[in-house]
């Protein structure tokens, strides 16, 4: 590196600095190549990475030259020198790799073609919608809860002319409703058809501002395909934002990278008392910080089908932004997160790379998204800013 510069700020010909510098550069390049560095793994074994270096030459004075390090928190880049590449190039190149990462979660479109969905419908309202397998798995291990009748509706749309329901059998209270789904639903967790339960009841209706017809298991709403709607914080200091990693006994996403809070909006709380909650439980935060430095941000919404587990997730993010001042700091609180770690927006945009070797769980993709669009990070007369902002609202907002 130290022979790269010195070559750089040579006063001899501009020809003859080049050649000189893009022989450095090869050097530089085949040592490095050769290189590795020891780290630790997860398992606690000993293993080698090696090296890997992204070297941008350019016939200007001035050359970027970057050394990246793939480690286990994520890939560490030391500049060198200023780089010369076309601004306008890089927030195209950004602009394409948000649809990308935004486009992997929204995973419908192509796997549901050949799907004949079935509408979820409780007193003719449509609340979800089921392929027909898992129709049929609900009215055969659900004890008589559920049932495949008519829709009196008479859709001749792709979702088809028949509906899954509740057994009209079932008093149509909220307190009846939920004690039959949670029968379904614990029946199913014990023959190891779900998973990650969570003893968190999800209001299930057919919008976020209706009275829920019944409360159903955070972990088994998908199999209905119902609405499912959540709390993002962004953390912030100043013009950094707080990421966690999370923890490698989490029963989806172990170990990747994270926002500082997230969490499901669960029955009987508001979206500011469940922001509060989760910052408190997840980082620690005070009560006191979180509602003076808390503002709320939007939504972003997206639909999700499994092939895998032929589960359909219909989800709404609130987004909120926390500013926190230097003087604090997350802590893991609740065993969900591993560590906390601050980054500059450059490493947040860069982690957005669609080869970035440590990539965040992927619905906070969307959310960051979101703040890096609010927040002018990305010129709205980039081609294709109008269709991030389109995809990140893919899903039903409702």
């Amino acid at each position: 590196v130290d022979v790269a510069l010195a070559l750089q700020s040579d006063k001899q010909k501009s020809c003859s600095m080049n050649h000189k510098l893009t022989m450095a550069i090869v050097i530089v390049q085949s040592v490095l190549a050769s290189a590795f560095t020891r780290t630790t793994s997860l398992a606690g074994k000993r293993c080698f990475l090696p090296l890997t270096t992204a070297i941008t030459a350019s016939s200007s004075t001035r050359t970027l030259l970057a050394i990246q390090t793939p480690t286990r928190k994520g890939t560490t880049t030391r500049l060198c020198s200023s780089s010369s590449v076309d601004p306008q190039q890089q927030q195209q190149q950004l602009v394409q790799d948000m649809l990308y990462r935004i486009r992997q979660l929204n995973q419908n479109e192509e796997s549901t073609k050949s799907i004949d969905f079935m509408k979820f419908q409780v007193d003719g309202i449509n609340l979800g919608k089921v392929s027909p397998q898992m129709a049929n798995i609900l009215v055969e291990k659900g004890g008589g809860v559920f049932e495949i009748s008519n829709n009196h509706e008479g859709s001749s749309s792709q979702e088809g002319s028949e509906v899954l329901t509740l057994s009209e059998s079932i008093e149509a209270t909220l307190t009846a409703r939920t004690e039959a789904v949670q029968s379904v639903t614990t029946s199913l967790r014990d023959q190891g058809m779900i998973d990650g339960w969570r003893d968190e009841l999800y209001p299930i209706s057919n919008g976020f501002y209706d009275d829920p017809l019944f409360l159903m298991e955070r972990a088994a709403v998908s199999l209905l395909g119902v609405m499912e709607y959540g709390v993002h914080i962004n953390g912030l200091c100043g013009d950094k934002m707080w990421m966690a990693r999370r923890s490698a006994t989490k029963s989806k996403f172990p170990g990747m990278l994270d926002h500082m809070v997230a969490g499901g909006q669960p029955a009987g709380l508001s979206l500011e008392e469940n922001v509060v909650k989760e910052c408190m439980e997840e980082a620690g935060v005070p009560e006191d910080l979180t509602r003076a430095g808390m503002q709320a941000a939007g939504a972003i919404s997206y639909e999700t089908y499994s092939e895998r587990s032929d589960r359909v997730s219909r989800v709404v993010l609130f987004c909120y932004d926390l500013q926190l001042p230097e003087s604090f700091a997350p802590k893991a609180v609740d065993g969900e997160v591993e560590e906390f770690f601050l980054w500059d927006m450059e490493q947040v945009k860069e982690s957005i790379r669609r080869d970035y070797p440590d990539p965040i769980k992927p619905n906070c993709y969307t959310v960051i998204i979101d703040y890096l669009l609010r927040t002018g990070n990305i010129s709205p007369q980039v081609d294709g800013y109008l269709d991030v902002l389109r995809e990140l609202r893919s899903g039903d907002c409702q």
